[in-house]
């Protein structure tokens, strides 16, 4: 079984549109947040991935909504990684905590560059093999 990276966040209420329920392009902001923690989790942010020329790009996201937040909502966002070639493929779930129902579920698919170009970015392969 792969391990599972998971933070706790919160809505806000800015992030609600007139209906009282999240905005959708608002779950993208969750999963991007949660791959940022988690690159900070294994010891790496993405500035300092960039700063030494290996950005991981993402080039397809897939969301799935299930049932919406609202405001005030404390919710799990949660990812799994998997390497596909010269991809890293991000399964991403966020779930109310109240009562564990899913909200929402992605696939975000990143290519990695080095220097600019496609790579198949072993460089990473170290840090997500607790992952993996």
């Amino acid at each position: 079984m792969k391990k599972n990276f998971e933070i706790e966040m919160k809505v806000r209420d800015y992030e609600c549109d007139t209906q009282g329920i999240v905005n959708n392009a608002n779950y993208l902001h969750y999963m991007e947040n949660t791959r940022h923690e988690f690159m900070y989790s294994l010891g790496m942010t993405f500035k300092e991935s960039h700063g030494i020329n290996v950005d991981p790009v993402v080039v397809r996201a897939d969301l799935h909504y299930k049932i919406p937040l609202t405001g005030g909502d404390i919710f799990i966002s949660s990812l799994t990684v998997e390497r596909k070639g010269a991809k890293i493929f991000f399964y991403q779930t966020i779930h109310r905590k109240s009562d564990r129902a899913l909200c929402c579920k992605g696939t975000i698919e990143a290519a990695i560059l080095i220097n600019g170009k496609l790579s198949r970015g072993d460089f990473y392969d170290e840090k997500l093999k607790d992952y993996l």
